[in-house]
């Protein structure tokens, strides 16, 4: 499935998440607890198992937890978790390092290392924005960002998800129409380290950036567009967030 804000999983873990930051563990522990009894597919699964392993009090239930999370992420295997299985496996190793079992802390140790690597997503690949381009033309690193004043980019920023492009194109600075590019990298990217393993495991909104130019091959015009009110709930948001970008 598409990672969904509107999702009821996707809520209450936000919720929790909110309940965290303002130092409510217990509410946190119980709106988790809610998203995993709500869950109904594979994603929303994984997704409130993750959550819920990270309240746990005790190692073998954190274990059982984390091993319940990494069992929905191998059933999905798709591009939005596999960048999840790193961190996954890693906390694994550390329940059994803590557990003194040596053998399954290296081997799940070393499983996290070998997929500490690039992403191996496909695309097709989508950059919002509301500059006016042309097919041929190359976007280049370098621009001033649209959710942090003041900040020059280091990277292009892409996803594979076509919504998620029409949202920053909404969110874009200018006052031209909105525009979602098709585009290919012409060089090696990363995932987005701004989002992979922030607030969810993984990389569920395919977030991607790149040193090297990416080059627009192609248009959308069919997207999701969001309210005016729920763009301005965002923007305001942005403006409140005092984390640093990771560029």
């Amino acid at each position: 499935m598409e990672f969904n804000p509107s999702n009821i999983v996707i809520k209450l873990c936000l919720q929790g998440m909110d309940m965290e930051e303002k130092g409510k563990p217990e509410e946190a522990s119980k709106l988790f607890l809610q998203a995993w009894n709500e869950a109904t597919d594979d994603f929303e699964k994984f997704t409130a198992a993750h959550y819920v392993a990270r309240h746990q009090k005790n190692i073998p239930d954190k274990l059982r937890w984390h091993e319940t999370t990494l069992q929905f992420a191998l059933k999905i295997n798709n591009d939005a978790v596999k960048s999840a299985f790193a961190s996954l496996y890693l906390n694994i190793a550390k329940c059994y390092e803590d557990l003194n079992d040596v053998d399954n802390a290296k081997r799940n140790y070393e499983l996290a290392a070998s997929f500490a690597d690039k992403p191996s997503d496909k695309g097709p690949f989508y950059h919002g924005t509301k500059a006016n381009l042309q097919i041929g033309d190359l976007l280049t690193a370098g621009r001033m960002s649209n959710y942090h004043p003041h900040v020059i980019m280091n990277h292009i920023y892409f996803t594979a998800l076509v919504n998620g492009a029409g949202f920053a194109a909404a969110l874009a600075k200018g006052d031209g129409h909105e525009h979602v590019y098709i585009v290919e990298p012409t060089g090696s990217f990363e995932n987005d380290p701004n989002v992979t393993d922030k607030k969810f495991p993984g990389n569920p909104t395919r977030s991607y950036r790149t040193k090297a130019p990416m080059k627009i091959v192609g248009e959308v015009t069919d997207w999701m567009r969001q309210t005016p009110e729920e763009l301005q709930k965002f923007r305001e948001k942005l403006a409140n967030n005092k984390g640093e970008i990771i560029n």
